[in-house]
């Protein structure tokens, strides 16, 4: 019998038939455990990308307003900054549609995460406040943005990956009964 294997590694195998030699079931055995050691590894990536975006801000607080600003050549090709009060009104719409996005996959049990262009994102509106003079004063609204939406996404990732080592553990159990079934 050939060693169950789901679509991919998102896809627990706790439902998947038992294989009926002691090959196959040993076989079975460590790709489980290594799908448990994988969804381990994945499920702190919402907190690298927290610490990410925390070691940019940082960044940005100690450098943003010594940071140079472009060139007149480059400033007069771009035109003019948009205004703060239009990137404090991104930065709302941004969060709350964040916000709905990462709280829609979740209760969907969707295994998508974007924790990542997240921290993209978030950057952005730190340049565009720096381009717009207003950093320093719009700091601490990036800053409370990007860790509720990250905190948040970080909180996605970890949950759904664990509801997955529990399965696949659930599924090595049934394995190592039916081993000892067959032995005794």
């Amino acid at each position: 019998m050939k060693m169950p294997i789901g679509k991919s590694i998102t896809e627990p195998l706790h439902d998947a038939p038992l294989p009926e030699t002691q090959e196959g079931n040993e076989q079975a055995r460590r790709a489980a455990t290594g799908r448990v050691r994988e969804f381990q590894r994945r499920s702190l990536r919402g907190v690298w990308y927290l610490t990410l975006f925390l070691g940019i801000s940082l960044v940005a607080q100690q450098l943003g307003s010594h940071l140079p600003d472009f060139p007149p050549s480059v400033r007069q090709l771009l035109g003019a900054p948009p205004s703060a009060k239009m990137i404090s009104g991104l930065l709302i719409v941004y969060s709350f549609s964040a916000l709905i996005l990462i709280l829609g996959r979740m209760t969907t049990g969707t295994g998508a995460f974007s924790g990542l262009s997240h921290v993209g994102y978030l950057l952005v509106f730190y340049a565009f406040y720096h381009v717009a003079h207003a950093l320093d004063d719009n700091f601490y609204a990036v800053l409370a943005a990007g860790i509720t939406i990250l905190s948040l996404e970080s909180y996605h990732i970890w949950t759904w990956h664990q509801e997955r080592i529990r399965q696949e553990k659930q599924y090595i159990v049934r394995l190592d009964r039916m081993r000892e079934w067959k032995r005794g």
